[in-house]
């Protein structure tokens, strides 16, 4: 059996205008964010007021905004009494943290008053949301303009008739976000951007214009644009060029089948997209009407191919390639769900230094940022929908918008994002309860043939993790990609029952620890739990419905017909704090490879070693500052990317070990079980093949903490009130060692260009808000963020504790 997608790309390209009105293209098309000016009030406004909307004394915000992120957490909030089917539960516990413990919960308004210069009467202008938590009711100058539901999708409206000219306008958000609406932190707020479009009455629709590669040879490809128009255009012209504003080829139109423009481009000797060389070219696509240019769109796309086949696996530009990816979900830590591309790039770059090339949005729309990043650094993308079908997990879920939004929602999401070459996959759904019975399958084949007519070029997957169910029922077979959340042991058994040739990881791992933390003995657990509510950092501890790195490695590494993985997670988040759900203060997760502060756990560099193919890994675990365990066995992890180490303490060695089959620990890890601690040096030497040293590392017992270390991600960033610095801040020994067991108060100042936005330490019991220049180091770490002001400068960050020598350090702002 054979399925064959081809693929193409586009990242609408948009040029921001400020409320100047000044305009790019010559008054054709304008596109004004709207993250200035906004009041923000939380709890109900009385009805009169939702026309006169008098926010006096409303508080002054900027969106992107999560305004549930500020806390206080408090375990009453949105406490469940479920039974978690997706974790093999049978009754109902009390559940405190797994929505995050924040207080999204209930009503608030956004308000904002603003003119529009370019809009005149005869014109077209569009409000889009690119996400809002949640079921948004929007007011334009007094009138309800329209509503969503899903807090996730991205929407717009046509406000053409509502729109005043050459006078303000005040637009009025109402969100509600209801208690049990969800299985993890959702945010809370205008999380996303919002923009007005303004165009001529002949212009493109809105996310009208696709490109796909229609055909690929070695020295030319076939682009075929599709341009949807509204008006009667007399012809279009598009230009393509590469990212240096070279010309490489233009083609014009005046052929109208319907409402579409079709053109096939020849472009010769064409880069193409891929992980390692993520190349993107722009179509200029321009619309004219009476020899007058009508509207003019920018779009991003990459030329490259992809097919999923039966005995090969998924091809990309023809080229086996395996998924290395992580699920992620959209929150990022201390700045919760409000998008900001500077974090998103960080933790991508971490990603990339693991090696992984591949991410999965779980469990809903990614942003338009993320598929920008995604674009541009080369990874391999899994858009997904929903957590929820028609039967519910949780009581308020998307189980009640199901029917009569779920069409819509996903026609907005492939037509939003089609364009992007780092989409390779869609997902309809994610461990639903509808996999059982008949009406699942309709369910299924009812999404995905949504997902083909919009989209003809990708195939559609599901988080199954009801195996047996599915494999019965028929969901399984009828798939495009059967994806498997966990159930290694079924994986076998599915590929000979599915007919598809081949099988995704759409969800595996869900490995658990905390960063810096180890527990004794040392053994494989399930569900293990401790009285400080944190998880160990052995890497040998997972759920009960999970397992560990290594049974998912040796199906990716010996069965051709799995196609990759996704680990859930590639970051910590907040909410589902398994496997401490029924404790408090446990209030975000330990699935992570880096914690929620984006400090990378031991589990990263075992990831690594396994993927990162061009850079070596030798990574030693555990610390080795442990006062209260001389004499006692202390087993002594390396994760490496070499077959053979020796291990050293204090000079003597351990022995030699090297990777073999015994186990499939022993086939990725070196560990040596025995050691006995003793203060000192711990040092290991990696070889090669041949017995000749290829790489040695040491850590060293640490004295008593001294002083304060800053190490900025970016020591320069952009004066736009949005970008960010994020500062890793170590306490260390008068030797510079890292001290393992510090959890010490420090305070944080920022002067000059720059703002004091948040600080994280990665403890998913710490209860301190994220928004307070204050906050104790987790096992001697965290994270501040610095963000930028709107003028150029030097933003100085000071860094103080008790006892500590304090540090200090300077961010350009340009």
């Amino acid at each position: 059996m054979k399925a064959y997608f081809s693929h193409y790309t586009n990242l609408i390209f948009t040029f921001i205008l400020l409320f100047t009105g000044d305009s790019v293209f010559g008054q054709v098309r304008s596109v004004i964010k709207l993250n200035d000016g906004w009041l923000f009030k939380r709890g109900e406004i009385p009805e009169a007021e939702k026309v006169n909307f008098d926010a006096k004394n409303w508080e002054k915000v900027r969106i992107p905004h999560d305004y549930a992120i500020f806390g206080p957490f408090d375990k009453e909030i949105d406490k469940q009494t479920v039974a978690i089917t997706q974790n093999n539960e049978k009754v109902a516990t009390e559940k405190t943290g797994r929505t995050g413990a924040l207080p999204y919960i209930g009503e608030a308004w956004y308000r904002n008053t603003f003119e529009v210069p370019d809009f005149k009467k005869g014109k077209r202008a569009l409000l889009l949301f690119e996400g809002t938590m949640s079921q948004p009711k929007v007011y334009l100058n007094g009138r309800l303009i329209g509503q969503w539901n899903y807090g996730y999708s991205y929407f717009y409206f046509d406000i053409s008739e509502e729109l005043l000219e050459n006078k303000e306008n005040t637009l009025a958000v109402q969100l509600t976000n209801l208690p049990q609406s969800s299985r993890w932190y959702p945010g809370a707020g205008l999380y996303r951007n919002v923009s007005i479009i303004v165009t001529e009455d002949v212009s493109f629709e809105q996310w009208g214009i696709s490109i796909t590669t229609k055909q690929l040879q070695e020295d030319f490809a076939q682009v075929h644009v599709k341009s949807e128009v509204v008006g009667q255009p007399d012809y279009i012209v598009t230009e393509i060029q590469d990212l240096n504003g070279k010309t490489v080829a233009v083609d014009s139109s005046s052929k109208v089948f319907g409402k579409f423009f079709e053109q096939d481009i020849k472009v010769e000797n064409p880069k193409l997209w891929e992980p390692d060389a993520p190349n993107l070219y722009i179509a200029i696509s321009k619309l004219y009407k009476d020899g007058k240019l009508t509207d003019i769109k920018h779009t991003r796309f990459g030329i490259r191919t992809i097919a999923y086949i039966a005995g090969k696996g998924f091809l990309l530009n023809d080229k086996v390639t395996k998924f290395k990816g992580v699920c992620l979900h959209h929150d990022l830590g201390p700045l919760g769900a409000a998008v900001n591309k500077a974090a998103l790039r960080r933790q991508m770059e971490i990603l990339k230094d693991m090696g992984c090339n591949a991410i999965r949005s779980a469990h809903n729309m990614p942003s338009f940022e993320q598929l920008e990043l995604a674009d541009e650094m080369g990874f391999l993308f899994l858009a997904e929908s929903f957590d929820e079908w028609a039967k519910p997990k949780v009581k308020n879920g998307y189980a009640k918008f199901f029917n009569s939004d779920a069409e819509k929602d996903i026609v907005n999401l492939v037509r939003a994002t089609r364009n992007h070459p780092s989409i390779v996959m869609w997902s309809s759904g994610n461990e639903v309860p509808d996999q059982w019975g008949s009406e699942g399958v309709k369910r299924a084949k009812f999404l995905q043939e949504i997902f083909h007519r919009e989209d003809p070029t990708r195939p559609v997957t599901v988080g199954m993790d009801q195996v047996k169910a599915v494999m019965e029922s028929g969901f399984g077979v009828l798939v495009d990609i059967p994806g498997l959340n966990y159930r290694t042991h079924l994986y076998e058994e599915a590929y000979q029952k599915f007919p598809q040739g081949m099988l995704l990881g759409s969800e595996t791992a869900s490995t658990v620890s905390s960063r810096g933390v180890y527990k004794f003995p040392v053994q494989i657990a399930k569900n293990k739990t401790y009285d400080d509510l944190q998880s160990s950092s052995y890497d040998l501890e997972s759920t009960s419905w999970s397992n560990l790195p290594e049974d998912d490695f040796i199906l990716q590494d010996d069965k051709d017909w799995v196609i990759g993985e996704f680990v859930w997670t590639g970051f910590d988040y907040l909410g589902e704090p398994t496997p401490y759900d029924e404790k408090w203060p446990s209030r975000s997760s330990y699935f992570g490879i880096n914690d929620l502060a984006g400090l990378p756990k031991d589990r990263f560099y075992l990831y690594r070693s396994r993927w990162n193919t061009t850079d070596n890994t030798l990574h030693i675990l555990p610390h080795w500052t442990w006062p209260d365990r001389v004499g006692q066995t202390t087993p002594v992890f390396v994760y490496t990317n070499f077959d053979r180490a020796e291990l050293f303490v204090n000079g003597k060695s351990m022995g030699v070990q090297q990777k073999n089959n015994s186990t499939p620990q022993h086939r990725y890890r070196l560990m040596w079980m025995d050691v006995k601690y003793e203060p000192g040096t711990v040092k290991v030497v990696a070889y090669h093949k041949d017995g000749s040293k290829a790489m040695e590392k040491e850590i060293h017992t640490a004295g008593k903490p001294h002083k304060i270390v800053l190490e900025a991600d970016r020591s320069t960033i952009n004066a736009d009130k949005e970008d960010l610095s994020f500062v890793k801040v170590s306490v260390v020994d008068k030797h510079g060692n890292l001290c393992p067991n510090a959890n010490i108060p420090l305070q944080f100042e920022v002067s000059g260009a720059g703002n004091f936005k948040a600080v994280c330490n990665g403890d998913p019991t710490s209860l301190e808000p994220f928004h307070l220049p204050t906050m104790r180091t987790f096992n001697g770490q965290l994270v501040v963020l610095v963000q930028s002001k709107d003028k150029a400068g030097i933003a100085k960050l000071v860094v103080k504790g008790k006892g500590l020598k304090s540090s200090e350090l300077s961010i350009n702002i340009k």
